[in-house]
């Protein structure tokens, strides 16, 4: 006996899922970065490309021919849009914040999207001896810096030198010449999301020191893992 035929859904039905279908495909495109000739980059695959056509295959940001003032420009110059990056943001409200790796520019370095739970923050801590371009891709963040401590000194508080709040699409930089920081998302409803460039990528390979702002007392961290890879969630991630 044939099987009876099923009945075609109507066709607002058909139109919803085809809908569906059309933005996980957009999503599904956001979680991997493959650089296609034949294929037509978003505006956030082109700032990761020029990100590392800047680097070059084997130069950081510290070497001779390129500049902190060059790749906070092309930083600059990327209008934030959800729909580009928003298959690598992953959100985790028990944490303060996530770790999301997008990519490794050509080996000099770590580009991760941070998500910011609302009023929340990270510790106190210097960048391993690399240098940080952040850039605000939603929401507000505040950014503390303070003084790098003395080798000498000993239970003593952390001296702030300022505080600054950077909104959607603004760009700052810090690096151990310029001292230590803590970043904090102020809003305590919303999420706040930030596109981080650290390089060479020392902190993930050696990690990176966290400081108490009352004593001044560090531990070292390690910054190998991420929360996720190329839009894939680690569930063995655990900082």
């Amino acid at each position: 006996m044939a099987p009876s035929a099923i009945p075609l859904p109507p066709n607002n039905i058909l139109q919803e899922l085809d809908l569906e279908s059309q933005q996980q495909q957009q999503k599904n495109k956001c979680l991997c970065l493959k650089f296609h000739d034949d294929q037509q980059m978003n505006p956030f695959e082109s700032l990761v490309d020029e990100i590392k056509r800047a680097l070059g295959p084997s130069s950081g940001i510290d070497s001779a021919d390129v500049d902190v003032e060059d790749l906070m420009s092309i930083m600059n110059r990327y209008q934030s849009d959800e729909i580009h990056w928003g298959g690598f943001a992953h959100e985790d409200l028990s944490r303060n914040y996530t770790r999301n790796f997008v990519d490794h520019g050509n080996g000099k370095a770590n580009l991760l999207i941070l998500v910011w739970t609302p009023g929340k923050g990270s510790l106190v801590h210097d960048h391993a001896d690399a240098h940080c371009i952040m850039k605000i891709l939603k929401g507000t963040l505040q950014e503390t810096v303070y003084e790098m401590p003395s080798e000498t000194a000993v239970n003593q508080p952390l001296k702030a030198e300022r505080v600054s709040t950077f909104g959607t699409n603004e760009v700052t930089y810090i690096s151990d010449d310029i001292g230590l920081h803590c970043v904090s998302n102020p809003d305590p409803k919303n999420i706040a999301v930030s596109l981080h460039l650290y390089t060479p990528p020392w902190a993930a390979r050696r990690g990176c020191y966290c400081f108490c702002a009352e004593t001044g007392k560090k531990h070292l961290v390690q910054m190998s893992n991420y929360y996720s890879v190329h839009g894939k969630v680690n569930r063995k991630c655990d900082n």
